[in-house]
């Protein structure tokens, strides 16, 4: 009866025990990604009797052992920790949901453990991290040489450094110019041509411009395209930024190409030629001269020029008066009139003479004889000049003559392209003449162009060549030197490879759309990208972290590594969702695997929740009650008997 009791009392224990672990289930029910756990039940070592006994050799069979059990116990508790739990979205980059029988690796600053709750946060530090206690998330960095993950010991993943919070930028190799070109566009007959503009960047991401000019040439279907300066992002070119002497010393678009045209110039009315001193002359009579001696003059009078026969014979001379007020004489001159004393003073020193008021007021003496120069002094203090001038005194002048009624003709030497009427001061022009003895002339205009010629097939409309090829290189000078000597580096300039395939020559209703981006055909190739910031973070299937950059950029950060155990159940509880090895689960590596390796994932944005199964878990507790209540039955029994056997002495 006693053995009884105690069986009972064991029953009871043991119930409790599974009771506990039934209980610890249900109130984990809702703990991301835990694992629960059953009990089995083992019997207690057994008392014999009596011994077995074999068959004896005259035919008298065997006994068997007569045992009596002395009640059960705990056998084992065993995690389910390859059994998955649902998964719940969150939508949270960094909450990893993670298949088959691997374990994330954390650590707490001093030892490893293991975990399947994925709910990780960057700390401030910038460390990968549990939320629930910080434990840092162990796994592989990057090779800075190669940018490829390295696979070593783990270690915490610190994934935003100061070196991952920008992506370095890249500078543009190449350019497309698309889009079509109408001959009828007036911007491609101008001198400024049809403007395109191509934006690239550097190898440290500043920003600039580059100008070209398309122009049409005297050959149906073909085009120059120049490139005309190269600016940053505040306007100044970098002929300037970098203190060149001209732009081609920094960067070249194509070879020089010479085109050449023929012109036929006849000489303009009122010019003349002297075939035999190879001299040109305008013809030009008194009003003309009059009317231009107030600017070769002193600056600032106001002359009232006459005209008429005088002086030597053949002789013309021109009386000139002119006045200026105290005040603008003050100003222009330092002239300063004392009302006063009723007179005029510069630098202190009194003006008296012709001679000291054509030094005071700039006068030229080679043009003006002082013994012809008057002055009067008006009543309101103003100053009234006259002078005679001969005209034969004139530089320049060739023949002089006087026509009936005293008008005065007369031939000045001119520059050969005015008596053509021809503008001859672009740079990139020469010109030359061929004249004939009566002044005719053909001009030979050669053109320099420091860039290519755009040729499109006239029938089809295509592109046919630029510089006969397809594409022109933006090619920098990788050193130069600037006009004080001084040799420049340029290397953070790439060159940019500019793609023409994709313009077109047909009508467009007068305008034309041909411009220029960056980036080959493809939209994406040789681009270029600025410095950009971090905006965002991703976890792949593998497990790589990646950041993505506002510039376009994509860089691998690092990779959580995982780790596998023979024996997983063998794992040990610590608490917080974490577990340590044991004797009987294997030992951590220290380096880990990729999750990748037997066919597992990590899925983004998801939790795994807990494996519980509640209608599991209360059919064990109702079984488990009864089971309890059963032993408790056993000892009240036992008791009743106990008391019976000591009734049994009444």
């Amino acid at each position: 009866m006693m053995r009884a009791m105690y069986s009972g009392v064991a029953g009871l224990k043991t119930h409790q025990t599974k009771m506990d672990v039934i209980g610890n289930n249900i109130a984990n029910v809702n703990t991301v990604a835990f694992k629960s756990s059953s009990t089995t039940f083992s019997e207690i070592m057994y008392q014999n009797l009596t011994g077995a006994s074999g068959p004896t050799a005259n035919g008298r069979g065997g006994v068997n052992a007569k045992q009596i059990g002395l009640g059960v116990t705990t056998g084992s508790t065993t995690v389910n920790i390859t059994g998955p739990g649902a998964t719940q979205t969150t939508g949270d980059a960094f909450d990893l949901a993670i298949t088959g029988d691997s374990f994330f690796v954390v650590n707490d600053g001093v030892s490893n453990y293991f975990t399947k709750a994925g709910a990780f946060y960057v700390d401030g530090a910038g460390n990968l991290a549990m939320k629930s206690n910080g434990y840092n998330v162990m796994g592989w960095q990057v090779d800075p040489n190669t940018g490829l993950i390295r696979k070593d010991t783990v270690s915490p993943l610190r994934i935003m450094t100061p070196a991952n919070m920008t992506s370095p930028p890249e500078a543009t190799t190449n350019g497309v110019c698309a889009g079509i070109l109408d001959k009828n566009s007036p911007q491609v007959n101008t001198d400024d041509g049809y403007i395109m503009n191509l934006n690239f960047v550097d190898a440290l991401g500043y920003n600039y411009t580059a100008k070209f000019s398309v122009k049409s040439t005297n050959v149906k279907g073909e085009y120059t395209v120049e490139l005309t300066d190269i600016i940053d992002i505040n306007g100044v070119s970098i002929k300037d930024l970098y203190n060149a002497a001209d732009l081609a010393d920094l960067v070249k678009f194509g070879e020089q190409t010479v085109q050449t045209e023929r012109v036929n110039c006849s000489l303009q009315t009122g010019y003349t030629y002297n075939n035999a001193t190879g001299t040109y002359y305008k013809t030009v009579t008194f009003p003309d001269i009059a009317a231009n001696y107030d600017t070769e003059k002193v600056t600032g009078f106001t002359y009232a020029p006459g005209y008429y026969p005088g002086g030597a014979a053949g002789s013309v001379t021109v009386p000139a008066e002119m006045k200026m007020s105290a005040s603008m004489m003050g100003e222009t001159y330092g002239v300063i009139y004392d009302a006063n004393a009723n007179a005029y003073y510069k630098n202190g020193q009194q003006i008296t003479t012709a001679a000291q008021w054509m030094a005071a007021l700039n006068v030229d003496p080679a043009r003006i004889n002082a013994a012809t120069f008057t002055f009067n002094m008006d009543a309101d203090g103003g100053m009234t000049f006259g002078f005679t001038q001969n005209f034969q005194t004139i530089p320049g002048l060739v023949d002089n003559s006087l026509t009936p009624g005293g008008e005065m003709t007369y031939s000045v030497p001119v520059e050969q392209a005015e008596a053509y009427g021809m503008d001859v001061t672009d740079p990139s022009k020469d010109y030359a003449f061929d004249v004939a003895p009566n002044g005719a002339a053909i001009a030979t205009i050669t053109t320099t162009i420091s860039g290519n010629i755009l040729k499109f097939d006239t029938d089809s409309g295509l592109f046919e060549s630029i510089g006969g090829m397809d594409s022109v290189l933006l090619d920098f000078n990788a050193n130069f030197t600037d006009r004080e000597g001084n040799v420049i580096s340029l290397q953070n300039f790439s060159d940019v490879d500019v793609d023409f395939t994709q313009t077109k020559w047909f009508e467009n209703g007068g305008t034309s759309t041909m411009g220029t981006e960056p980036g080959d055909i493809d939209g994406t190739t040789g681009k270029g990208k600025k410095l950009g910031d971090l905006i965002g973070l991703s976890v792949s299937n593998d497990g790589t972290i990646w950041g993505a950059y506002d510039n376009g950029n994509t860089v691998l950060l690092g990779q959580i590594a995982v780790a596998v155990f023979a024996n997983p159940s063998g794992l040990e509880k610590v608490g917080e969702n974490c577990y340590q090895t044991t004797l009987n689960s294997g030992e951590f590596d220290g380096i880990g695997q990729d999750i990748s390796a037997d066919g597992g994932k990590m899925t983004s944005g998801v939790l795994e929740m807990s494996n519980v199964d509640l209608s599991a878990e209360f059919t064990e507790m109702i079984t488990t009650q009864r089971g309890f209540q059963a032993n408790s039955r056993i000892i009240t029994t036992s008791d009743t008997l106990l008391e019976e056997l000591v009734n049994l002495k009444r």
